[in-house]
């Protein structure tokens, strides 16, 4: 049964996030990693994970004006990833920075998979913001899966990195400020996936 609603969800993943690991637009660019590897075209990595084995996501944004850039690592469910380090502190929750024109920003995650889906597969997204600084209008709005493990019933056993601190300005969550970013279709569809799967468990 949660091997139905998984595959539900991811479905609707694929919907609502274009796996697209390397793209460029009028408003700029980006390039994504996963441990250290680019993804090159529309690849999602799929790799095998034990309950607890870190590992690392990474994306190389620029911009091509200045912006307020707004981004967040998402899951389908609730608590079936830790973030140890990264530009956000939890997943579903966004942090925003204001990038100068033809500027580059690395976007960095350390997380590990809980025991939620041993035995299964799930998707971690990147989901992304991009407004204009000067008018707050919003020029990107997207996102799209990076990985998609294979969560083991084994337990890493190995070191596991110790969580760093953040810049506030970089990690606080923009949803309250004005110019928080827009609830659009993918996020619809993502709560909708997340609702469904919570009912059926």
């Amino acid at each position: 049964m949660k091997m139905k609603t998984l595959f539900l969800g991811f479905l609707i993943c694929l919907v609502a996030f274009p796996n697209i690991s390397s793209a460029s637009s009028p408003y700029g660019e980006m390039q994504v990693y996963f441990n250290d590897r680019l993804l090159p075209g529309s690849e999602v990595a799929k790799p095998t994970l034990k309950i607890g084995e870190p590992f690392n996501v990474s994306i190389n944004l620029t911009v091509y004006q200045k912006s307020e850039v707004s981004v967040m690592l998402s899951e389908i469910g609730d608590g079936d990833f830790v973030i140890l380090n990264g530009f956000t502190k939890e997943m579903n929750k966004y942090g925003s920075k204001v990038m100068e024109k033809d500027s580059s920003k690395v976007f960095e995650w350390t997380v590990i998979p809980t025991e939620n889906w041993a035995g299964g597969s799930i998707p971690v997204n990147f989901v992304y913001q991009i407004n204009d600084f000067e008018t707050g209008k919003i020029l990107v709005n997207s996102g799209f899966t990076i990985a998609y493990p294979y969560i083991s019933n084994e337990y890493y056993e190995g070191e596991i990195p110790t969580s760093e601190e953040q810049p506030a300005s970089e990690t606080e969550p923009s949803s309250t400020s004005a110019s928080a970013p827009a609830f659009t279709l993918a996020g619809a569809l993502l709560v909708l996936a997340l609702a469904f799967a919570l009912f059926r468990r």
